[in-house]
């Protein structure tokens, strides 16, 4: 299973950037799929889940910023983040739940694949 995750980059505080997470090996309708982040200094955090039924979950810090979304055809799994500010800024992963059909929410999964991190970084 690989996990290629893209889409970082600076932006300016206010604006926008879309991660993407092309995901091969495994399919990603039946596994839940989670974005994280760790900024310097800080222990790696959940941001976003979507669910292999479709439900999503996201941090506090993100609601109503960040939406997660999937293209099962692609096998790719996006994170758009709109209204960034200067607390984003981290090195966004994205990973993959260990066991297929998880009913648990995405925040408490154990994830064994993980792409190798983009880097946002967001000036004010």
């Amino acid at each position: 299973v690989q996990l290629q995750a893209c889409g970082g980059g600076l932006v300016q505080a206010g604006g926008s950037l879309r991660l993407s997470c092309g995901a091969s090996g495994r399919t990603i309708s039946s596994y839940s799929m989670g974005w994280f982040r760790q900024a310097p200094g800080k222990e790696r955090a959940f941001v976003a889940g979507l669910m292999w039924s479709g439900a999503y979950h996201y941090a506090d810090s993100v609601k109503g910023r960040f939406t997660i979304s999937r293209d099962i055809t692609k096998n790719t799994v996006y994170l758009q983040m709109n209204s960034l500010k200067p607390e984003d800024p981290a090195v966004y992963y994205c990973a993959s739940d260990s066991r297929q059909w998880r009913t648990t929410r995405p925040e408490t999964g154990e994830y064994d694949y993980w792409g190798q991190g983009t880097l946002v970084t967001v000036s004010s």
